[in-house]
């Protein structure tokens, strides 16, 4: 299955959204998601389906589809909401005017109907051919009741001049203010919706710099040139000096610095860089100078999968706007039948006249909003990951937002999570092999490892002679074994693999050469400095806190009590750890933290799966949220985030429904006239997409 990811120009509210995302559907298309914000459309095309009839077909709604790499054609200012808006308040203006001066030109029906003419053929071909369009692929959008509206009024009014009936029949001026106000509350909206993508617009523009390209000539001399960072290739050389963006991802391979990853990671603190070390393209060189081969380029950049995932997660709906949309699909059929019902109540029924009778009716229409019930949750769901993606935090998918606030205990992994993970080699010892066999041997075993202790030992012993090893693999929770030409087997691994051996588990390793104990290492790893305030943090907001680690039971033990942890479970396989998550989820939804292969289906089993970004990428894709800093006191942040995002959405959309229950029997009732009616409809949105917008400013607590 083919999955389209492609950017949808001309989308302004939700409505277009929607029509949209039902005709994909009706097309048998599968997971789509669709952004209004960032016009980002994804979804799945199934076997069989041609991607060009598709495309060709969302092009027909009126809408101009850009594939990735292409460029979008420049949209004539005329065709922009400002133009539109401009242009029909100029004919409005004079046309409201007559209701306040007496000047006897402006009260002439052949007046006001030039006008008021411009005006309704520009509302036409804006509202009138949006109606049309998602009328025609069997949804109803709120275009249709402005349309229904300001026809009714006009054509109501027309007749009343050609027939020459008197003021009573003309309300010209109503249909013009009713197209001229949803185009301002169109503005409005597609303003205060796009100043919720700030965060991610913030990290895009991190995208575009220029670089000092380095050229090297036969004679040994560098050549400097500046080009456009879109232009480097893998493998090229980058000078970069202070002040400069750093402009795609790379290794240092001469001078160092400290650089500005706050950006990307949220950290405030410049990071120190030296040689060897890794550098993200977009943060900046805020003093030193480096030179960087370039490792990654475009997509394959850390900011371009930060910024790809974002986009992903914001498309996609949480179980709350599945709710909103059903209703909103049965929306504006309930409406334009409550408009009828006004009419016929209070032409028939209530006896009044038919021009009040029908305002009252085209009241109902204007003031209906069903786009408040598509915006609540894009909006808050929007500002919440942009948020978090520019605090270090990111989250794969809108549903791992509104999980966070169910939340009732977390679990640890030990080593690289609570734990530093940068160990240091301690006391160590070979039994019935020489210290270089086993220097050789436990270097050899973990260069095939991406386990931290590994990691820790591979740096610590490089340059250490290495043994040819046949058949070497990873046991998951164990350890790693292998065989040499000689045929011996050599395991390395936790006290797990030694414990027939002996009863010391007081060491980290231990090397078995057939069968037979063959040596120990120790190390040493110190607590991460943010660990305990973030247990506490925790405890404070209810939320018990579990270690669950392969390492032995003293060491757990020991490190449980000194964090004030509620339980702790030691020695645990990957089988195991899942078990054990599995049985945790059965009392409380349950947060997993880890970094390594062995907590991988623990990540993935636990309600949310936390990872650090120097985690293994079989971690990380694990994993529902990723917090980009490896600063684990962001873990606070995040479920704050995702706690406070959940209350903006309820937040929204008990805006979104009280504004319709209440505002549609008021105008019902004949306590307003159309054209507050289209006023206050306009700004219903607006009010939406700024409560979201205050969730970048607000202090957040889990």
């Amino acid at each position: 299955m083919e999955t389209i990811s492609c950017k949808v120009k001309g989308m302004n509210c939700s409505s277009c959204a929607l029509t949209i995302s039902k005709f994909l559907e009706n097309k048998g298309m599968e997971d789509v998601a669709i952004s209004v914000a960032t016009e980002e459309l994804r979804f799945n095309l199934p076997e069989g389906a041609s991607a060009n009839e598709i495309i060709n077909g969302i092009n027909g709604l009126g809408y101009e589809v850009v594939l990735p790499g292409a460029e979008a054609q420049q949209r004539p200012f005329h065709t922009s909401l400002t133009f539109k808006f401009i242009f029909c308040a100029i004919f409005t203006a004079p046309l409201l005017l007559h209701m306040w001066v007496n000047w006897h030109w402006l009260h002439n029906p052949w007046v006001q109907l030039a006008l008021t003419l411009p005006v309704y053929l520009a509302g036409m071909a804006h509202f009138g051919k949006s109606a049309f369009r998602s009328l025609r692929n069997g949804v109803a959008n709120m275009d249709v009741l402005v349309t229904l509206g300001a026809t009714a009024a006009f054509a109501y009014s027309l007749i009343g001049a050609l027939q020459g009936l008197g003021e009573n029949y003309l309300f010209f001026e109503t249909t013009a203010a009713i197209l001229t106000l949803v185009f301002l509350g169109n503005l409005l909206e597609e303003r205060s919706v796009k100043s919720t993508t700030t965060a991610i617009a913030e990290l895009a523009r991190l995208q575009h710099t220029t670089a000092r390209r380095l050229h090297v000539h036969e004679n040994g001399e560098e050549h400097v040139d500046e080009v456009d960072n879109g232009a480097l290739r893998t493998g090229d050389r980058v000078l970069v000096n202070t002040g400069d963006k750093i402009p795609m991802d790379g290794t240092i391979y001469w001078g160092s610095g400290h650089v500005n990853e706050s950006m990307i990671t949220g950290e405030s603190a410049p990071v120190g860089k030296q040689e060897k070390d890794k550098v993200i393209g977009g943060t900046i060189l805020e003093d030193g100078s480096i030179k960087i081969f370039i490792t990654a380029t475009g997509k394959d950049t850390v900011l371009s999968y930060i910024i790809d995932l974002v986009k992903q997660a914001q498309g996609n709906k949480p179980p709350m706007q599945k709710l909103a949309d059903r209703i909103s699909a049965i929306f504006v059929p309930l409406v334009l039948g409550i408009a009828l019902l006004t009419f016929l109540g209070w032409y028939i029924i209530g006896g009044t006249p038919l021009q009040v009778a029908m305002m009252r009716a085209i009241a109902v229409l204007v003031i209906a909003c069903p786009c408040a019930m598509g915006l609540a949750t894009p909006a808050a769901v929007m500002v919440g990951l942009g948020r978090a993606a520019r605090n270090g935090i990111l989250i794969k998918g809108a549903h791992t937002l509104e999980q966070f606030r169910n939340i009732r205990q977390i679990v640890f992994d030990k080593t690289g999570t609570l734990t530093t993970g940068k160990l240091r080699i301690g006391q160590w010892q070979a039994t019935g092999i020489d210290e270089a066999t086993f220097r050789s041997l436990v270097f050899s075993l973990e260069k095939y490892s991406s386990h931290p202790i590994a990691r820790s030992i591979t740096a610590a012993w490089k340059g250490t002679p290495e043994t040819t090893l046949r058949q070497v693999r990873e046991i998951k929770g164990l350890g790693m074994q292998a065989s040499d030409k000689d045929g011996n087997e050599w395991k390395l691994g936790s006290f797990l693999l030694a414990k027939d051996l002996t009863t010391d588990d007081s060491h980290n390793i231990y090397l078995l050469k057939n069968g037979a104990l063959a040596g120990w290492l120790n190390f040493t790893d110190e607590l991460r400095p943010e660990a305990k305030t973030v247990i506490g943090s925790l405890h404070s907001a209810g939320i018990k806190t579990i270690l669950l680690s392969g390492d032995t039971a003293r060491k757990c033990r020991e490190m449980a009590e000194e964090l004030g942890m509620d339980a702790w479970f030691a020695e645990q396989s990957p089988k195991q750890k899942l078990e054990r998550i599995d049985a945790l989820m059965q009392d409380a939804p349950t947060a997993m933290v880890g970094d390594g292969i062995n907590d991988a289906p623990a990540l993935a089993k636990a309600t949310i799966g936390v990872s650090l970004s120097d985690s293994t990428q079989v971690a990380m894709q694990s994993a529902n949220v990723i917090l980009l800093n490896n600063h684990l006191a962001a873990l606070p942040l995040a479920m704050g985030l995702g706690k406070h995002t959940y209350l903006t959405i309820k937040q929204n959309l008990f805006w979104a429904f009280i504004y319709n229950v209440v505002a549609i029997p008021v105008a019902a009732l004949g306590f307003l006239n159309p054209i507050v009616g289209a006023l206050v409809m306009g700004l219903s949105d607006v009010v939406l997409a700024i409560n979201s917008v205050r969730l970048r400013f607000k202090r957040v607590s889990h």
